[in-house]
């Protein structure tokens, strides 16, 4: 069983127009609402695909509320801990040749006590046997940097394993708590080292320096290029080319999913990933997919990454 933690989860609306122009009043072809968060989506994912997981997260007002019930209505298992602010709204437009523009809100503060409250829930959680937590986003307002990095001290003791997705320096304090595994995108991965990643070697370079720092596993996401797994095993990059993009919303949070279901390591496990995250970008929204969403035929695994390929993502 996989736990997730989302301390600052979302109503995520996704709006499909023709094109975004500035300052035009522009007619909307769709909306969807679907819940949000990183570790929410994570859970969303295992649970469209059969795998057993519980979405611990912070909730507040009606936007709060309504992200509960969006998600009773999908069955994923919730430990849902209501707090005094207000749960954030985010707004995706998207253009049909695949173009995102997000408007996130910041999310209401959390305090030390509600922390508490939310910490405790997701030992209660992982207390029924589970294999993996996972902590996912960014921190709302009031809560420590080193949010994560507890995490990872707290299960260490229980053979839980822990992942990480997060960015900035709540991702630099949890490399040094020793997490089993980190998922930065190219971008997340460049602000860890402080340096620039221009090709596969940058990538595979910066991974291991995550790795020297403590983390066990890096799982890189490399957008429309695919991505760079590198762990106790060595290197593996691999990429599953996607024609017609609908939406890039929540597909890192398919591929951590799928590579979790997959055992979490070696080239199984991210030929998984891939699938499931390029699954995620054919669909509209932030929708998560199914087993009949997933084409395992597209993946290209390179156990001999090509380090000198420049990444455009």
């Amino acid at each position: 069983m996989i736990v997730t933690l989302t301390l600052n989860p979302s109503l995520d609306r996704t709006i499909e127009v023709d094109v975004l122009t500035r300052g035009a009043v522009i007619r909307a072809r769709s909306a969807r609402l679907d819940p949000g968060g990183k570790g929410v989506n994570v859970s969303r994912a295992l649970l469209a695909n059969g795998a057993d997981s519980t979405a611990v997260l912070a909730v507040g007002g009606a936007d709060g509320e309504q992200l509960r019930r969006l998600l009773r209505t999908e069955g994923l298992p919730v430990r849902a801990v209501p707090v005094a602010g207000r749960t954030r709204s985010n707004v995706t437009v998207v253009e049909p040749d695949g173009v995102v523009t997000k408007l996130n809100e910041p999310g209401g503060p959390l305090s030390a006590a509600e922390l508490d409250e939310v910490t405790g829930a997701v030992e209660a959680a992982a207390a029924g046997g589970a294999g993996w937590v996972v902590g996912c986003g960014s921190l709302p307002p009031g809560v420590p940097l080193d949010a994560y990095a507890a995490l990872c001290r707290r299960f260490a003791a229980d053979g839980v394993r822990v992942a990480v997705d997060t960015s900035g320096p709540a991702l630099r304090a949890a490399v040094a708590a020793g997490p089993d595994l980190v998922k930065p995108n190219l971008e997340e991965l460049a602000e860890a080292v402080g340096g620039e990643v221009g090709t596969v070697a940058d990538a595979v370079e910066a991974a291991g320096e995550l790795r020297a720092r403590g983390a066990r596993g890096v799982l890189v996401s490399l957008g429309a290029e695919g991505a760079v797994l590198v762990d106790d095993d060595g290197v593996v990059s691999g990429d599953a080319p996607v024609a017609r993009p609908r939406s890039t919303v929540g597909a890192g949070d398919a591929l951590l999913a799928g590579f979790l279901a997959a055992g979490a390591r070696g080239e199984r496990a991210l030929a998984e990933a891939l699938a499931w995250g390029a699954a995620a970008v054919r669909l509209p929204a932030s929708r998560m997919p199914g087993e009949r969403d997933i084409r395992r035929d597209i993946v290209r695994i390179h156990p001999r990454p090509d380090l000198a390929r420049p990444l455009l993502a």
